[in-house]
């Protein structure tokens, strides 16, 4: 049965959309203040993009990117398709080529704020996700893709993520394969990353003698030292011709701490529609599915060149859900009458006070911890 406007249920929210209340509310601001104070330490600095932007110019910005997943309107003043962001990355690769076009580069942005799909999957049935990150523009080298997971690792401690595993990726490996040491007839290409995304051997042999040639791939998947060693050996079987992507990611995992963990997947390319050369997500201990993922893109110019980028992004509502970012606030009840001059102390003292309106109310159905006897809190 259809719903119409006489028949919806009274705060009834469109399939995928929630709200936060109290709480969580309060737990994700502080967890993206923290990612934000955390990158911002390395010298990135807060835009804020707005909720819906002209289709086209939100998706022809990023190269690669595609007009998929948008949650569309016309807008009733100019009659052009708006689209939601889906993902604020593009949003600031356009800010990046116009508005900051003369800013010197390396330029170092960071963003948090919500953004919406038109679909949900299995994994993350919310269509509304919070989503925080950092873009540093002007370079894709491996400097910057040090940097760049250097600070996505540093802000998930600093909100208190542990047992955090960063899965690397080289989203256009099968591309740079397929036109060179690993030459594969058009039609070829997309069977072939099918088949490798299901880690389908017998599959990917039946395709064809030169789909065959990629089984290695297959292999080179797992722990990272071990996937390494896996990839260095078919680099060398092809006389070095991916040892440059190889010395990339050596030299990437090398400042990470001992205590994350490291995987590879070089054919991985889920969530990597836009980024190039390298790609990288990121899962943490007791959660389902990546909470962040990041790596090596090109913004458009408005006259057609590119320019480099790297950057990651976080998706931390599951985070908020567990728990991260919470913190139990001391809550202090004024009754009527009180001292203001002293309840104005203690909030600076970083007291949360609930002022009495009536004379009725009861502090501790307030949720108060403490009232104000005179000029002292005393505890229920």
């Amino acid at each position: 049965m259809t719903m119409t406007s006489a028949t919806i249920p009274p705060g009834l929210l469109p399939e995928g959309l929630s709200d936060r209340l109290p709480p969580q509310a309060e737990a994700s601001a502080r967890l993206a203040r923290r990612v934000l104070d955390t990158v911002a330490t390395h010298g990135y600095e807060r835009v804020m993009p707005p909720i819906a932007e002209f289709e086209e110019t939100l998706v022809g910005r990023l190269k690669s990117m595609k007009a998929q997943d948008l949650v569309r309107a016309i807008d009733p003043v100019s009659q052009r398709s708006l689209a939601l962001r889906p993902d604020m990355t593009a949003q600031v690769g356009r800010i990046a080529a116009t508005r900051l076009a003369a800013a010197p580069r390396p330029l170092r942005l960071s963003y948090a704020g919500p953004v919406i799909r038109l679909r949900a999957n299995q994994l993350r049935p919310e269509r509304e996700r919070f989503q925080v990150g950092a873009e540093l523009i002007g370079s894709d080298s491996v400097a910057a893709a040090v940097e760049i997971v250097n600070v996505a690792i540093e802000a998930l401690q600093a909100a208190g993520v542990t047992g955090i595993t960063i899965d690397f990726t080289l989203p256009d490996l099968i591309d740079t394969l397929a036109a060179g040491p690993l030459p594969l007839a058009p039609q070829e290409i997309e069977a072939v990353r099918t088949e490798l995304d299901a880690k389908d051997a017998g599959a990917l042999t039946a395709i064809s003698p030169a789909a065959a040639a990629y089984l290695p791939l297959i292999e080179a998947t797992g722990p990272f030292h071990a996937a390494m060693e896996r990839l260095e050996a078919l680099s060398a079987d092809l006389g070095g011709a991916i040892d440059s992507r190889i010395a990339g990611l050596r030299a990437i995992a090398r400042p990470i701490g001992w205590d994350i963990t490291l995987t590879l997947d070089p054919t991985e390319r889920h969530g990597f529609e836009y980024q190039n050369w390298f790609g990288f997500s990121i899962f943490a201990e007791g959660f389902t599915g990546e909470i962040g993922r990041g790596g090596s893109y090109a913004i458009i110019r408005a006259d057609g060149s590119e320019e480099p980028a790297m950057g990651f992004s976080l998706y931390p509502d599951p985070l908020i859900d567990a728990g991260f970012g919470g913190e139990s606030p001391r809550r202090l009840f004024l009754p009527l009458h009180h001292d203001t001059a002293r309840a104005a102390e203690l909030r600076a003292e970083g007291w949360q006070t609930i002022a009495a309106l009536t004379g009725q109310e009861n502090g501790e159905i307030l949720r108060c911890s403490h009232w104000l006897d005179g000029a002292e809190p005393r505890a229920y």
